[in-house]
């Protein structure tokens, strides 16, 4: 069969990455074209875009590229037309995905979208839309089956969190690595987006200036080249970058200092005490603030529901309130232990439903198949 995919950001491009080898192992005769980057690549994708060209975050910044979002989408319903694809598989990358959504249903493709759109935490109306629009929905978050069903009437699927069998996966080949290595590194997680890098990493940077006895590593991001960090770095002698070494580096972090996003339920997983760090333009922060509906931005607090690591948004994200939090996470052991318990519960609850890529690549081949019959 022929599947069309679709993500829009680096976290994209790794669940997008081990479906596809799931799907290969039940479709021998898939062809996958796709929207991603070089894991889905790597996995056997047939790449059309990269998200390094498609992520703008923010509500002046997506404006800032109308022209271009609006020439992504013309050239990929074009290309979908050309392709025939047997199903259109959309990951994540609401704003792009739901509009291609739509389109695709009017044009008779089977829809399915994997890692539902956090509607229960802003645009809850968008709903209404994606009911009528998507033929099959697989959600990754315990609490988001029931908050479908209950409130929307809508039977989604739940398949578990892709992040657990990545990091599992990776532990298993370096087990005992901690036990050997004691650590002094914190790690700097600043996101994937040039824009990100730019509000973030300089004030993270100033912070290795109290901390002269650890190594701060900054985790690059694989769609940006290494020279475009150089300019923040330079100026900090205890400050070393790595790429593509992202779980090698949270492996053999004490504490890490990581942008709001998928990369804070990673380092949660691989257990790292943590500070979330959050800081958009004025103006999207400003019109964000009175959208959203949930009281934590980190997926690690939402899925506790409780605050389980400390939050510094926009003005609260200052070179000093990062030197207080890091001090606290270096030297309160109790705080520590509680944070770890909490990961702990965290990781079961995520646990609970299995491998997900492979449920979702079952589910989606099953559903095809059956169709057919």
């Amino acid at each position: 069969m022929k599947y069309y995919i679709i993500a829009g950001e680096a976290s994209g491009d790794l669940h997008g990455s081990n479906l596809i080898k799931e799907l290969k192992k039940l479709d021998d005769a898939a062809i996958i074209r796709c929207w991603g980057g070089d894991k889905m690549q790597e996995a056997g994708g047939q790449l059309v875009k990269h998200y390094r060209d498609l992520a703008f975050m923010g509500f002046t910044e997506v404006l800032m590229n109308l022209g271009t979002i609006f020439r992504n989408l013309k050239f990929c319903k074009e290309d979908i037309l050309q392709f025939k694809p047997d199903t259109l598989i959309l990951i994540d990358y609401p704003g792009f995905n739901l509009r291609i959504a739509k389109w695709a249903k009017q044009q008779g493709l089977k829809v399915i979208f994997y890692i539902s759109p956090q509607v229960w935490a802003w645009k809850e109306s968008r709903v209404i839309m994606m009911k009528n629009c998507i033929d099959k929905m697989f959600v990754i978050l315990p609490f988001e089956k029931d908050y479908f069903k209950n409130k929307w009437n809508w039977n989604v699927e739940y398949v578990g969190h892709p992040l657990i069998e990545v990091v599992e996966n990776y532990e298993l080949r370096l087990t005992g690595y901690r036990a050997t290595h004691p650590s002094n590194v914190i790690a700097l997680l600043p996101g994937s987006r040039r824009q990100e890098i730019d509000k973030k990493l300089p004030l993270m940077l100033e912070t290795s200036k109290f901390f002269p006895d650890h190594q701060f590593v900054v985790a690059e991001a694989p769609s940006i080249e290494s020279a475009y960090y150089k300019k923040f770095t330079r100026a900090y002698s205890n400050v070393r970058t790595i790429k593509n070494k992202t779980y090698e580096l949270l492996l053999q972090a004490k504490v890490a200092l990581v942008t709001s996003g998928t990369a804070t339920l990673e380092t949660a997983l691989f257990g790292v005490p943590e500070v979330v760090c959050y800081k958009g333009s004025f103006l999207s922060y400003q019109i964000g603030k009175r959208l959203v509906k949930v009281k934590f931005i980190s997926l690690v607090n939402i899925i506790m529901d409780k605050l389980v690591v400390h939050e510094l948004i926009q003005d609260e994200l200052t070179v000093e309130n990062l030197k207080q939090e890091l001090h606290e996470l270096i030297t309160n052991e109790n705080r520590i232990n509680e944070i770890k318990k909490d990961y702990a519960v965290l990781k079961n609850l995520l646990s609970a439903g299995g491998n997900a890529s492979a449920n979702a690549a079952a589910s989606i081949y099953k559903f095809l198949t059956s169709k057919k019959v």
